[in-house]
């Protein structure tokens, strides 16, 4: 199970930082990775968009484009927590955001390969 947390509202050009807590074991034997969807405008086959994926054996990350350089993933398995630090964010950014677990994963941006999902959390960004 996948529980997220630290969504809200805030300003634009300002920062939140999302956490995401796993229960049960193997954290550290699984990819993660950072989703979001805007509510009614999902694109067809693509009704998450890829925020940032970490893998579970180096922990190499990447990025999808509207997060390179503004936001960062990382993960801490004895916490059993995957953060995802959010800056200079923009109106744009508002969604709900949703961490996934794929075993044994590289963090992916293929959201049909995530094992599980958390239930979102909804951030907001005011103009």
């Amino acid at each position: 199970q996948l529980v997220e947390s630290g969504g809200g509202l805030v300003q634009a050009g300002g920062s939140l930082t999302l956490s995401c807590t796993a229960s049960g074991r193997s954290f550290s034997s699984y990819g993660l990775a950072w989703f979001r969807r805007i509510p009614g405008k999902e694109i067809p086959g693509k009704e998450r968009e890829f925020i940032g994926g970490i893998s579970f054996k180096d922990d190499m990350t990447s990025y999808g484009d509207s997060a390179k350089g503004r936001f960062t993933i990382s993960r801490d398995n004895a916490k059993k927590k995957v953060s995802l630090q959010m800056n200079t964010l923009k109106p744009e950014d508002t969604a709900i955001y949703y961490c996934a677990a794929e075993w044994h994963g590289v963090g992916s941006d293929h959201y049909p390969l995530y094992d599980y999902w958390g239930q979102g959390t909804q951030v907001t960004v005011s103009s």
